[in-house]
């Protein structure tokens, strides 16, 4: 019997702390050896010429997510770990729902039951739209069940929370020891905008942008931050878009609050001109915040190569452009206000992150490695298991052709929506083989994994997301758990 299930033999790995030449012993699934040379394997892939990095870990992805109406997300647990596996990612963390008057739990039967086809390895974040006190007494079974990330948001209808409701929530993830991410925007300012642009005849999709400009996003992130400070709950800052809203990251971070920052692909490649298109086809690329303009895509970078934004994810939210459902569900004329936001890009993740990254020389790949994977790991509880090429930890690996050039098609992102918004796009770096816990889940752009092969991921207490302990006047509103 060899010593060995599996070696990969001859690449330059990418742990995020330096690139090495040398082999990689693969057994049960997990990373058994680093060395110069490993012969005694039952199977060899030849890695000659190839980087090795870490799986993907995208820490969030709107996937078979249930809608108050009844409707559903498009993409399944499924087709988004297809998707997923072309573009290098091998574990994600995604959402489930809350509607005003209900409770949690039905709807994390309903997650827990979508993912059974899943072939990704996956955790979820809980979104809480309603924090009666009902609600927030839920929260510790969701903690024993491995679920320790909060969702809010600050804006949308019907999912905002107000100063009161945001805070409530912070005290209740502090006593569970939980994390809090929040969708920053300001949604009072955002529809006094958006109403004064309906009224003066400015519908089409260009005008979401307008409704919705930096100041919005800069004082809902500074005044989440505030009030993270005042309880001492850390809390993630997701999809910045902006460095207005990353400067009141810097300067929290720069204080010693718990806070971190996501951005994402849309905020580094594409721009509010591309919702100025003839008719409908600007609704492609609406998500919130709005993409901005390329300076401002060029200050986004800075605040990545500064570590203020350490986090890299998709948001994928898929909503397909044809038919009178996904974007259109209101109508192909509604105004920008009734147009679903949201764009599909997990696959479009990595291979965008490296080229504009790694290949243009604007991050190296230890930073890629962090952006793309180890960060979002310790971040979600889940290192080393997961974002790390170190003995022990699971064997999900990406092998890269650096060189490989190929123009972003949605026929490459076999993923269950009709478009995708980097039509076009040329990348340099491409994933040629995916493994998820040993196992080749993709090879050549093609998917070989079993649906239902994914395993969920329960995230136990972790010391990363421990409150400082600073609190004002000494007095603790909500006792971290022992």
């Amino acid at each position: 019997m060899s010593t060995y299930d599996l070696a990969i033999r001859g690449g330059t790995v990418a742990t995020g702390h330096g690139a090495i030449a040398c082999d990689i012993g693969i057994r049960d699934g997990r990373i058994a050896a680093l060395a110069d040379r490993i012969t005694d394997a039952g199977r060899v892939i030849d890695a000659t010429g190839l980087l090795v990095t870490p799986g993907g870990v995208d820490s969030h992805c709107h996937i078979a997510q249930a809608e108050a109406n009844g409707t559903r997300h498009e993409e399944t647990f499924a087709t988004a770990s297809h998707s997923a596996f072309l573009g290098g990612t091998t574990s994600v963390v995604t959402f489930i729902p809350h509607f005003k008057g209900g409770a949690l739990a039905p709807q994390v039967a309903d997650a827990m039951d979508q993912a059974k086809s899943s072939m990704l390895d996956y955790a979820f974040h809980q979104i809480i739209a309603d924090p009666t006190d009902a609600v927030l007494a839920e929260i510790p079974t969701l903690v024993a069940q491995g679920i320790r990330s909060l969702k809010v948001f600050l804006t949308y209808e019907p999912l905002h929370l107000s100063d009161a409701q945001y805070l409530k929530v912070l005290l209740a993830a502090r006593k569970n020891g939980c994390l809090v991410t929040v969708h920053c925007e300001n949604y009072d300012a955002i529809g006094w905008r958006t109403q004064a642009l309906i009224d003066a005849g400015l519908t089409a999709p260009k005008y979401h942008a307008w409704s919705r400009p930096p100041v919005v996003e800069r004082e809902a992130t500074h005044r989440a931050i505030a009030l993270a400070e005042l309880v001492d709950q850390p809390i993630q800052v997701f999809h910045v878009s902006c460095a207005e809203a990353a400067e009141e990251i810097a300067r929290a971070q720069a204080r010693g609050v718990k806070v971190w920052g996501e951005t994402c692909p849309q905020y580094l490649t594409l721009t509010a001109d591309h919702m100025d298109r003839p008719g409908f086809e600007g609704a492609k690329f609406m998500c919130s915040p709005a993409p901005r303009d390329t300076a401002e895509q060029g200050r986004v970078w800075e605040m990545i190569r500064r570590g203020v934004l350490d986090v890299v994810s998709s948001d994928h939210c898929g909503f397909s452009f044809a038919g009178d459902q996904g974007k259109a569900m209101n109508g192909r004329d509604a105004p920008f206000r009734d147009i679903p936001n949201g764009i599909p890009g997990i696959a479009a993740r990595l291979p965008i992150l490296f080229s504009e990254g790694v290949s243009k020389g604007r991050i190296g790949l230890d930073e890629f490695v962090r952006l793309s994977s180890s960060n979002a790991a310790r971040l979600m509880g889940l290192y080393p298991r997961k974002g790390a090429i170190l003995p022990g930890s699971d064997a999900d690996l990406v092998l890269w052709d650096p060189a490989k050039k190929q123009t972003l098609t949605n026929a490459m992102m076999g993923h269950a929506i009709d478009y995708t918004p980097y039509e076009g796009l040329d990348v340099t770096g491409w994933p040629v083989a995916t493994l998820r816990r040993g196992e080749v889940v993709m090879q050549d752009g093609k998917v070989q994994a079993e649906p239902g092969s994914g395993r969920f991921l329960p995230r136990a207490p972790y010391d990363y997301i421990r409150p400082t302990g600073r609190l004002a006047n000494g007095f603790d509103a909500a006792p971290w758990p022992v």
